[in-house]
């Protein structure tokens, strides 16, 4: 009986288990609080149990018992959660076969619109990005650390997620998109059910590498935005210098605007084996807003 244990039942997480859950004869996930565990857990589809960064002993328990863990809980101020509380019990887990960490490009940092690819340097300068590469290491070497018979530990690097209720699309259409001009900024994007695929060829193939995951092509965020409302068939929004609009961005949203670079992908391609159903933003944004309309038409529930 194969087990999967999701460390953060996030988006990512959601999508990949909604797609690929059936590989799988248990799918186990932890949440932060009981009234979430008890919303999942009443669904029936997947377990829930909760870890808030303390030790939970039937956590423990399950993973003396799973084959593979899948863990998109983001570092703190401490490290990283899970190791700091289960890395003993993950390293004489005897079952455990693969490990897929979700990271994110953030620890690229800025390489001024260059090109990136794993082997790249990584210029984190935030200490979000800093917590990220220290964990990243830190899931690497467990793997490392286990010897014969150890998990693979697959570091997958997100580039922005979007999808079905989280895309420009979403934004345009309640009226929070801004067209934010800065002259040579880009980012790469990838559709969350591309993540799913990367994770799913991951576990399946036991990856031990650092994978980027991200589109094919790196593109400026007022196009996007020009593109979703051309989509909706709505008037674009003007543009906002970045100088003007960085006067009321969030802090993060700075880091974001911060760091520019261009994200290689090829070795999802080369040794996973992945073919991106969305290697762009137009294309997803188009299955996007069709399966949008598609769930608006009347005859959408009809047999």
């Amino acid at each position: 009986m194969a087990t999967l244990l999701c460390f953060g039942f996030g988006y990512s997480a959601r999508h990949y288990i909604a797609q690929f859950g059936a590989r799988f004869d248990r799918v186990v996930a932890t949440v932060r609080n009981s009234e979430k565990a008890d919303m999942i857990n009443a669904d029936n589809a997947v377990e829930a149990l909760v870890f808030a960064g303390a030790p939970n002993p039937a956590v423990s328990d399950l993973l003396a018992r799973c084959d593979a863990l899948l863990v998109s809980t983001p570092p703190g101020e401490a490290g990283d959660p899970v190791l700091a509380v289960f890395s003993d019990a993950i390293a004489h887990a005897q079952r455990l076969q693969s490990i897929v960490y979700l990271s994110t490009v953030g620890v690229y940092g800025n390489h001024q619109g260059a090109w990136v690819d794993e082997t790249s340097e990584l210029h984190a300068a935030t200490t979000r990005g800093r917590a990220r590469v220290q964990a990243e290491t830190a899931w690497r070497a467990l793997g490392t650390q286990r010897g014969e018979g150890r998990p693979s530990v697959a570091v997958l690097r997100l580039a922005g997620i979007y999808g079905p209720g989280r895309s420009a699309l979403t934004q345009v259409a309640n009226g929070t998109a801004r067209r934010i001009i800065k002259p040579g900024q880009v980012f790469n994007r990838i559709h969350v059910a591309d993540i799913a695929r990367t994770i799913d060829a991951a576990l399946a193939q036991h990856a031990s590498e650092i994978f980027n995951v991200s589109d094919d092509v790196p593109a400026p965020p007022q196009d996007v935005i020009r593109f979703a409302a051309e989509l909706l068939n709505v008037p674009v929004p003007a543009e906002i210098p970045f100088a003007e609009a960085a006067k009321n961005l969030s802090p993060m949203a700075l880091s974001f605007y911060a760091d520019c670079r261009r994200v290689r992908n090829d070795r999802i391609k080369r040794e996973l084996g992945v073919t991106l159903r969305f290697p762009s933003y137009r294309e997803g944004l188009r299955a996007i807003h069709a399966e949008t309309m598609h769930s608006l038409s009347p005859l959408a529930g009809e047999a």
